[in-house]
């Protein structure tokens, strides 16, 4: 096999009360991405569509990434990688995550497999680096994972997959503006109170517990998040306004997807995810920001070949 072609989700990162460690993978929306073996050595970025991204290997994510685990594997070919960008560079949705995964999956598949998905998220950390200015893995994980997973540890990385109710459903709201994450962490306060500890804390335990029981109460009771939301829901327009209709038509909880603009809300069956749909987008129509809207159940499989 010298060609792939992969299907390379969308993930929501933080997940409320789980800033930098917890995230979850979406099914509906994604990269496609094609990785190619060559004879020719080295990376090569050859065709982009959707939006408007660098060529230069060094510049963009899925790049750089490729060339982490390019350097490690030292094999004797070279990679073309086509890129078909479905998710919008600093939506909030893990755009430059799915770019990262994407590029070292396909090259892993293409040489035999010879690294396992904690080892493929190491190098895929030094492409999220290139967007985020820092390392970090609570996107990228549950791309390469699948469903929900919880960063105990970046050095050394360990990775741990949390269990999924099994009619759990994603709302995200995307208003069409653009946050970036280098950006909404320089908000961020460099020291918290010790009660406001407490507090994330214990939400963080509960809902981890709430999933492991398939509890939705308990899931409800914890999607708070007291440190990271009072900061960066000020970036995004009609916060509140949007996330009382959600509460009020049935959510379970919502948050801050990654660094925004997008939000998440959770909701348990189809059809109550859809009645969280109609709530958000109604709220949100009144105000003169366009916006796109996803529902999705937990992908528990993550990136996939097509």
């Amino acid at each position: 096999m010298n060609e792939i072609k992969i299907f390379s989700p969308a993930t929501v990162a933080n997940v409320a009360c789980g800033f930098d460690v917890l995230g979850f993978c979406l099914d509906t929306v994604g990269d496609e991405m094609v990785i190619r073996k060559i004879d020719k050595k080295g990376i090569f970025i050859t065709k982009i569509e959707g939006f408007d991204l660098p060529y230069e290997t060094e510049l963009n994510v899925a790049g750089v990434s490729a060339l982490a685990m390019y350097k490690a594997s030292k094999p004797d070919c070279g990679f073309e990688i086509e890129i078909y960008k479905n998710i919008k560079p600093g939506s909030g949705i893990g755009s430059s995550a799915a770019s990262a995964v994407g590029s070292v999956f396909g090259m892993n598949e293409l040489l035999g497999k010879p690294y396992n998905k904690t080892q493929l998220t190491e190098f895929a950390i030094k492409g999220e680096a290139l967007a985020s200015k820092c390392e970090h893995a609570d996107n990228l994980a549950p791309a390469i994972f699948g469903g929900f997973t919880l960063v105990k540890s970046m050095s050394p990385l360990e990775v741990l997959q949390i269990p999924v109710p099994n009619n759990l459903y994603a709302i995200i709201i995307h208003p069409q503006i653009e946050i970036r994450t280098s950006e909404a962490r320089t908000i961020l306060p460099k020291q918290i109170t010790l009660q406001e500890a407490i507090t994330q804390w214990a939400n963080f335990g509960s809902l981890i517990h709430g999933l492991h029981t398939n509890d939705y109460q308990l899931i409800k009771r914890s999607l708070h998040d007291v440190i990271i939301e009072p900061h960066r829901s000020k970036l995004i327009p009609y916060f509140v306004d949007v996330k009382q209709a959600a509460l009020k038509n049935g959510a379970l909880g919502c948050g801050i997807s990654g660094s925004g603009p997008s939000m998440f809300f959770l909701s348990e069956g189809i059809e109550q995810s859809k009645n969280v749909e109609i709530a958000v987008k109604k709220t949100y129509s009144k105000t003169d920001i366009e916006f796109e809207t996803y529902v999705s159940k937990i992908n528990t499989e993550g990136i996939k070949i097509i």
